[in-house]
């Protein structure tokens, strides 16, 4: 093999390594939909969200759930999805807030 042709190769491979890298950050998302219902009985459903991050639900609040994604999520009676104490919601299963207990406001996804 010459010396140019093995150039190419390893310069090939780098750039290869380095792509499939970039593509599998920030940009992976939840494969499925998310569907919500606020205290005014709105459903809303997201399809795909992003893994990383907070996301926000409804500014009035969730009170169901349905996780159809193929992640698990952590549900926050936040905003900022911070807190010690969370509902988990696994993949392909869904939730109800309990009598008089505050919506949800913000989730994130297990990864």
């Amino acid at each position: 093999m010459s010396v140019h042709r093995r150039l190419g190769t390893a310069a090939g491979a780098a750039l290869l390594t380095v792509a499939v890298a970039g593509c599998s950050g920030l940009g992976r998302t939840a494969v499925g939909t998310i569907s919500y219902e606020t205290e005014r009985e709105v459903v809303i459903t997201v399809t795909s969200p992003l893994v990383r991050g907070c996301h926000r639900l409804a500014p009035s609040g969730v009170t169901k759930i349905e996780n159809r994604s193929l992640v698990d999520l952590r549900l926050f009676r936040t905003r900022d999805c911070r807190g010690k104490e969370y509902t988990y919601v696994a993949t392909q299963s869904g939730d109800t807030i309990a009598p008089d207990s505050l919506p949800w406001r913000s989730y994130s996804i297990v990864h």
